[in-house]
């Protein structure tokens, strides 16, 4: 190549990584916002606002595969839509649809992103991810012992919330964070041991001091699929042993952890009586499962819906069921479609996690924890559940890179005799070069 082609060539590759460079970073950005939610707009709001900005601006494919998700969420939306309007006078009505509507979008958004530059991008967007969990955890801690200033902001009734509003969010914000560090205490390297396992550690005593049961069943149903599902697809037995060998460590260990916490009187106490399932909030015919049942019957007479808020006008509470609640704010259109959302990711996000691709570990935990808060939300609600959304579209956009990772395999091994070319087609054999490297790079540190 001439001086002057290579020249232009650097010219036109530079302005290519600023621009992939800003994308990563607000990627990272707005996986390190999640965990921050105690004002409105929170920063994950903005984060992610900007960071929709920025990839529509610089270029965003909406693939053929996206079409069913987009189809999904706009019915979902379009049926809150409809079932707001004679009640869109009232406070905050308007509000949380148009909320809804967002969210639903930052799923089509993380499904589109991830799609594409699958590795790189997942690895920029989780280590922010993590990082942020990092913090929570370590607030959420430090504020229970009160060894931190100001502790009881972050507290609730005497249970750890750390950097959200509401302690049975933060639990369930930290098990996809738990189940990577898992994945990286199992490559047996002695610095990932050491430090997956002092991650676990950390998060698994946040989500023990938030006092949510369903944070705690969430982390340990997560983390149990995730290592089944790990074990499954291992084809080397000596790894299937290590798998093993490692889990029955870890548990004794997180055993002894828990025991050490228990002992304590203020942790024992509480945790006696949040573990209890005869908690009166749960129990007779108006208490949350009585509430349920007389709800979906409710539905039945309410085709249209009731419109957000409007449930607990009727009823002690609100639902904390998010399939009801999308029945009585939506209607039977977004009740029903949103049972379909959610059905379809699951069957879509383990079909693209199951194939062997780089990214397949993360891929496993992102849908062992998607499972998990699926069942979850049939005791709270989690539609406004910023990670929600995005682990379904984590699961749609690793979905459709992995059916095509599996297409461009063949063409990669077929050889072809070299010809020649013009100097333009060598810049852009350049530049795929460059990509191709990057996001394998990214692939790699994820795989480890």
């Amino acid at each position: 190549m001439t001086a002057a082609a290579a020249a232009s060539s650097a010219y036109v590759i530079s302005p290519l990584r600023a621009v992939e460079k800003l994308r990563h970073l607000m990627l990272w950005l707005t996986g390190f916002s999640g965990a921050f939610v105690f004002t409105e707009p929170s920063p994950y709001e903005i984060f992610a606002s900007a960071a929709i900005f920025v990839f529509f601006a610089s270029g965003l494919a909406l693939r053929r595969g996206h079409i069913p998700l987009l189809a999904l969420l706009v019915v979902y939306c379009f049926g809150l839509t409809i079932a707001v309007i004679p009640v869109v006078s009232e406070n905050k009505t308007a509000l949380w649809v148009a909320v809804s509507w967002f969210l639903a979008a930052t799923a089509l958004f993380f499904a589109c992103v991830i799609a594409e530059d699958t590795g790189r991008r997942l690895d920029f967007l989780l280590r922010g991810y993590m990082t942020a969990a990092m913090i929570a955890s370590l607030i959420a801690i430090l504020a229970y012992f009160r060894a931190l200033p100001g502790a009881d902001a972050f507290l609730l009734y005497g249970r750890a919330k750390a950097t959200f509003n509401d302690p049975n969010v933060l639990g369930p914000f930290l098990v996809l964070p738990a189940l990577l560090a898992i994945r990286r205490a199992l490559s047996f390297r002695l610095k990932d041991l050491v430090i997956g396992g002092a991650q676990v550690s950390l998060i698994a005593v946040a989500v023990l001091l938030s006092f949510s049961r369903g944070a705690w069943g969430h982390f340990a149903g997560s983390a149990a699929i995730f290592v089944g599902l790990l074990f499954v697809v291992s084809n080397d037995p000596r790894e299937r042993a290590r798998i093993v060998a490692a889990t029955l460590a870890g548990l004794i260990a997180l055993g002894l952890l828990l025991v050490a916490l228990l002992s304590m009187q203020g942790v024992g106490t509480l945790f006696s009586e949040r573990a209890s399932f005869d908690q009166s909030y749960d129990m007779g015919q108006l208490g949350r499962f009585g509430r349920h049942a007389l709800g979906f019957l409710l539905a039945l007479d309410t085709p249209w819906g009731l419109g957000p808020f409007q449930f607990a006008k009727i009823f002690p509470e609100d639902p904390h069921n998010v399939y009801l609640n999308a029945f009585m704010t939506g209607g039977w259109t977004s009740g029903l479609t949103y049972i379909l959302f959610v059905a379809m990711t699951v069957w879509a996000g383990l079909k693209g996690a199951l194939r062997a691709t780089p990214w397949r570990p993360v891929l496993l935990a992102v849908w062992a924890t998607f499972v998990a808060v699926a069942a979850e939300g049939a005791i709270i609600d989690t539609d406004h559940w910023r990670h929600f959304w995005l682990l379904a579209g984590l699961l749609w956009g690793g979905a459709i890179a992995a059916s095509r990772y599996r297409v461009e395999i063949p063409r990669k091994s077929v050889e072809k005799k070299p010809r020649a070319a013009t100097e333009p087609s060598l810049q852009r054999k350049e530049r795929i070069t460059i990509v191709r490297a990057l996001s394998e790079r990214g692939a790699a540190r994820l795989a480890h």
